[in-house]
């Protein structure tokens, strides 16, 4: 994908709500005509004295749209500028009949970053990328094609593992599972009400709106993904396509992981996914790589931005500053 772009509010969108935690959503025209629908934050507030930290990009799993990331949006608001990409195919990004395979998705999102005067193509500060899931595996591709437009990496449970040696399943089997169940699809309220039983005490307005935003009705009320279909099998090719030894001993630059652990440390799924933590660590340091932090959160779900949103503001407010103290020491990167 070409890097010229330009950008444009989403004409289409709800306007702002009244509180100042709500984003304005915008588009990015790419030159193939696609538009990339993200959120955005908004300038960050001054703050005297304070040094300036690098923006924000938060990247979604497969099926999720941008809206999964507003609990941690708006915690960051205020300390720096964040947005949220919809990736191609999914939210309100257009869908293509290509384009999925983790290289075209990573420039998907520096195209966005050009638009906002960000990266070396623009010669603007370089942004740390936070990633969920599948969204990690494409920060991780960012920082590997375009490493002095990607400051750090945060990989948000995901983005380390083999995912076929992970989940021990084909591609169509994994892509089968992505599937819900016919009952929960029979109705926008079915479909809430399956979110909320996730785990209600952490279903809030936040939450409603990024469920509401995953699905749109179909005939006789049913819902369905939002996100197409040719998007969420392009996207599961490229998951399996991704080789996580390769891409993160490419990303030299610094690294945050959080990990979910929901199941009991002598899970055999939970030991293999530290085994396989333990391999990028090894192979990182073999390269002359900084050992990345690890945060763990015993007892939580895939979903860290839901159940653990404070917690996860405040480790990638700790990566920018850091970054931050990084770029203004006189040995540090430009």
């Amino acid at each position: 994908m070409g890097i010229a772009a330009y950008a444009s509010r989403v004409s289409d969108a709800p306007p702002p709500e009244a509180n100042a935690g709500e984003p304005e959503s915008f588009v990015i025209r790419l030159e193939t005509g696609d538009r990339i629908h993200y959120l955005d934050w908004g300038v960050a507030a001054d703050r005297p004295g304070a040094p300036p930290l690098p923006p924000l990009v938060l990247l979604h799993g497969i099926t999720q749209t941008a809206r999964i990331w507003a609990p941690v949006a708006r915690r960051l608001q205020d300390v720096t500028d964040v947005i949220a990409v919809d990736l191609r195919g999914h939210g309100l990004s257009d869908p293509a009949r290509s384009g999925y395979d983790l290289s075209s998705l990573a420039m998907d999102v520096l195209t966005v970053m050009t638009g906002h005067g960000w990266g070396d193509a623009m010669d603007g500060p370089p942004a740390v990328v936070a990633g969920h899931g599948f969204g990690a595996m494409i920060a991780a591709t960012m920082a590997a094609l375009r490493p002095a437009s990607v400051a750090a990496i945060a990989l948000v449970d995901g983005g380390w593992e083999d995912i076929a040696e992970a989940t021990r399943a084909s591609q169509s089997e994994f892509l089968a599972g992505l599937a819900d169940p016919p009952e929960v699809m029979s109705s926008m309220d079915a479909f809430l009400a399956d979110r909320e039983a996730f785990d209600p005490a952490t279903w809030d307005a936040d939450q409603e709106a990024a469920a509401r935003a995953q699905v749109d009705q179909k005939h006789a009320g049913h819902v369905g993904l939002v996100s197409r279909s040719a998007a969420v099998r392009g996207s599961v090719e490229a998951m399996y396509s991704y080789r996580p030894l390769e891409a993160l001993t490419r990303a030299a630059v610094p690294m945050l992981v959080l990990v979910a652990e929901a199941a009991t440390a002598d899970d055999e799924d939970a030991r293999e996914r530290d085994l396989a933590l333990d391999d990028v660590v090894r192979a990182r340091a073999s390269v002359g790589l900084v050992a990345p932090r690890v945060v763990r959160y015993p007892g939580s779900g895939h979903n860290l931005m839901r159940y653990r949103p404070a917690e996860v503001a405040s480790e990638l407010r700790a990566l920018l500053e850091s970054v931050a103290t990084s770029a203004r020491m006189p040995d540090g990167p430009a």
